[in-house]
């Protein structure tokens, strides 16, 4: 594919530039680098409303004249063996019209060969302790590759703001500790889950569900949300209630954005209890974890808890691998 420059649709006109080179994305990089800022998305694909979220997110932040990059790969050494990898659902063209009307600027689907030119690479990132729990326990070494991808991204794609869904909660608080660690120069930035309309949190795997296996993954919002109402009743206050200003759960609207809670222990029954039931559906769900999480270091939040938690769970419906997450906040409002 041969260079091309920048250039921009009229009003009422989303257009995308698509780059499979690393060469001809630098070239137009360098050319829309002196007119604003610039900021990421990054996915492995088969776009839905959540990435568009996460692309209209970036064009408010950076503006009419800022750079809006979508990428697009997916990365193998994210996945471990006997997981999704040949299926994963490859559907670029399909993503470029929902990145243009998002209002993405440009695609960027590398090569293989352009995000590991030697291969396989020799020298990963590694997660550490924090990538060892919930996620990284059922995945040994899936936030290793994410990591060490995502990192190779922001080099390869230079951004002042990187866009991430709080769907995929670990795997935010890993980059946004990277970031701080490794003194990146960029700023990430959290978007809230998206949902439809029956509650199933949007995912690229939801695909994959056939319609009585659809009717048994429900559980996983529901128990999330049977969890919060639990500790909203606990805690003595309605649905309207309020959240700390300024807290990611602030930022959630309803239903994801629960009021402050009480009782760590009923959240967790109420959550379970849910998916306990479901367990016994026909397809089950077979549940992998539910965790009340600390956010700061992805310990197990003690029944004594104050402030954020993250109530997380993660199942397979047929072969269909689910997470969901919403975040609480437990005590008074300060």
């Amino acid at each position: 594919m041969s260079p091309k420059l920048w250039t921009r649709a009229g009003p009422g006109e989303p257009d995308v530039e698509l780059y499979t080179r690393r060469a001809d994305f630098d070239v137009a990089f360098a050319h829309f680098a002196v007119a604003g800022r610039a900021a990421v998305v990054m996915t492995m694909g088969a776009l839905h409303e959540g990435h568009a979220s996460l692309i209209r997110a970036a064009r408010a932040r950076v503006g009419a004249k800022g750079l809006v990059t979508v990428t697009v790969f997916v990365n193998p050494l994210q996945f471990g063996a006997g997981e999704d990898l040949d299926r994963y659902p490859r559907t670029l063209d399909a993503d470029l019209e929902v990145a243009a009307a998002a209002g993405a600027d440009i695609v960027f689907a590398p090569r293989p060969e352009d995000v590991y030119p030697g291969g396989e690479p020799l020298i990963r990132l590694a997660a550490g302790p924090l990538g060892e729990r919930y996620e990284g326990a059922s995945r040994p070494g899936h936030f290793d590759g994410m990591l060490t991808v995502v990192a190779k991204l922001l080099h390869l794609t230079r951004p002042d703001v990187a866009f991430f869904g709080e769907k995929d909660a670990q795997q935010l608080a890993l980059i946004r500790r990277m970031v701080d660690d490794l003194n990146f120069p960029v700023e990430v930035v959290g978007v809230p889950t998206v949902r439809e309309d029956d509650g199933l949190a949007l995912s690229s795997r939801n695909r994959y569900l056939a319609r009585d296996e659809r009717g048994t993954a429900l559980a996983l919002s529901r128990a999330l949300f049977a969890g919060r109402d639990a500790g909203l009743s606990a805690a003595g206050r309605g649905a309207d209630a309020e959240v700390p200003a300024g807290t990611p759960a602030a930022r959630q609207g309803v239903p994801d954005g629960p009021a402050a809670v009480a009782s760590p222990a009923v959240v967790r029954a109420a959550a379970r209890a849910v998916l306990d039931e479901a367990s016994r559906r026909e397809p089950p769900l077979v549940l992998d974890y539910v965790g009340l999480i600390d956010p700061v270091d992805f310990s197990e939040a003690p029944d004594d808890h104050s402030g954020e938690a993250v109530l997380a769970v993660a199942a397979k419906v047929g072969t269909t691998r689910l997470i969901d997450n919403i975040r609480l906040w437990f005590g008074a409002s300060r």
